[in-house]
């Protein structure tokens, strides 16, 4: 009988890296249906029984990836069946859901709202709302960047001038607060706060980029961490339990998945890549991973494969694929930075990874933009699509779902063999006129229960991509 160790190397490589990715997944599965357990006293308001709640940025496990099946994929010619709307404040993010609830993080005036919708309706349940003056340097919108993240009973909002609130899930009621630009220094940078916090037992673990008192202004390119590139706080109290890494914040999420026997956390900061273990805050390395340019960003979450850790930029660098053991990584493969042929150059938009292939928008700009496919392994272009503007994608039953910035809604199969497009459509208002999904679309979309979230500039929709039985 052959086992995994008698195949060739190659093979067997991949076939452990598909072991241990699956294996990483299950855990992070795992750890939401024990958070559902944890608020199993939180009172359901869901009427559809089938697929999986929606809790955190990205989903359970933070890759953008459902395991939800039945998907229609032959979309009617006016598009797929319009559940629910609703306006929307200002803002980038989309929600997360959790027991029939919707959650929602917007701006609206001068007042930051944290809101409850129920999921199948769009029905308002309660609000949360404070006081916000930020101010974005370079023009960009004053809303929220991240997603509310769902822990049991308790909800955890960042606000993009920094402000930290713990709420109930019930009705809103503010367990506790924590201003983090006060706290620890943080020199407002280009886009405020974009990096969504997470939950790890008994942790919230979010990127802060503090600095000292004496800081100076951000374009002067001169300014330094002070210790608190990540901070953990206790995530019944808000106090603080750990810091480390003298890195400043960037746009990127982290992420935590068991590699090898241990549980890890991944951070890809303003300067490159932390990788800790989360609980006790121990960090094993730094990979540096920036471009030059003072106005670049780092934004897209890592993607971990089997034991090793995929990330991206848009501004120079491009990508690297780096296998990760305790105390250090090691590079797989990278982008040559003396080359402009990148295998890939991710924006905001957070890459999936599935079946040994890497999908996602690469390119700076609308123009230049071309949804592409890669080999994990070596980082090897199998195909590339220009046209569809800068786009986030969502993997389901075989499937990417596309949202490109302009609003355009489409469905492809997910394969490296070529670009296969199998339905598309523009949502539009009732007369078939307007467009209801203005750009900027940049929140990537959402599948919970059967029911997709997308958003646009100021309005949510959600349609029924899978039939209920």
């Amino acid at each position: 009988m052959a086992t995994p160790m008698s195949f060739a190397p190659g093979f067997r490589y991949a076939l452990l890296v598909v072991v241990a990715a699956w294996l990483g997944a299950s855990l992070l599965w795992e750890q939401e249906l024990k958070a559902q357990s944890a608020g199993a006293q939180v009172k359901n308001l869901a009427q559809r029984v089938d697929g999986h709640d929606w809790p955190d940025f990205l989903g359970p496990s933070r890759d953008s990836k459902s395991q939800e099946t039945g998907i229609l994929t032959k979309w009617p010619a006016r598009g797929l069946p319009l559940v629910w709307s609703h306006d929307l404040g200002v803002g980038y993010g989309i929600g997360a859901i959790s027991r029939g609830r919707y959650f929602q993080f917007d701006r609206f005036g001068n007042v930051a709202r944290i809101y409850c919708l129920q999921s199948e309706t769009g029905r308002e349940l309660w609000k949360f709302e404070y006081p916000c003056e930020y101010e974005d340097m370079l023009g960009y919108n004053n809303g929220p960047r991240c997603s509310p993240v769902v822990d049991g009973e308790r909800l955890y909002a960042f606000g993009v001038e920094g402000m930290l609130h713990c709420l109930r899930v019930t009705d809103g009621k503010l367990l506790w607060k924590r201003d983090t630009a006060n706290d620890y220094g943080v020199v407002q940078n280009f886009f405020g706060v974009g990096s969504t916090p997470i939950v790890v037992g008994d942790l919230l673990i979010a990127m802060i980029g503090g600095s000292p008192s004496d800081s100076p202004h951000v374009y002067s390119g001169r300014v330094q961490g002070d210790g608190s590139g990540i901070v953990a706080f206790d995530k019944f109290t808000g106090k603080e339990k750990y810091r480390l890494s003298d890195e400043l914040a960037s746009y990127s999420s982290p992420i935590c998945r068991r590699v090898g026997d241990r549980l890890w956390c991944f951070a890809f900061a303003r300067g490159g890549l932390l990788g800790f273990e989360p609980q006790a805050g121990k960090l094993d390395f730094h990979f540096p991973w920036r471009s030059a340019k003072l106005e670049s960003v780092n934004a897209a979450t890592p993607i971990i494969v089997g034991d090793s850790v995929f990330i991206t930029e848009t501004y120079g660098p491009g990508s690297a694929m780096l296998r990760v053991q305790p105390g250090n990584c090691d590079v797989v493969w990278q982008d040559d930075e003396r080359s402009r042929d990148k295998a890939m150059m991710a924006h905001w938009n957070t890459p999936i990874y599935h079946d040994g292939y890497i999908y996602a928008s690469s390119g700076r700009h609308t123009a230049n933009a071309e949804l592409r496919c890669i080999r994990a392994s070596d980082g090897e272009v199998q195909w590339s699509e220009p046209g569809l503007t800068r786009c986030s994608l969502l993997y389901a039953d075989g499937h990417l779902i596309c949202l490109s910035e302009d609003g355009a809604l489409r469905l492809l199969r997910a394969t490296p063999e070529k670009f296969d497009e199998v339905s598309e459509m523009i949502p539009r208002d009732g007369a078939g006129l307007d467009r209801l999904l203005e750009y900027p679309a940049w929140a990537a979309p959402v599948l919970s229960h059967g029911l997709l979230y997308v958003r646009g500039k100021s309005k949510l929709l959600c349609f029924e991509l899978i039939p209920q039985r």
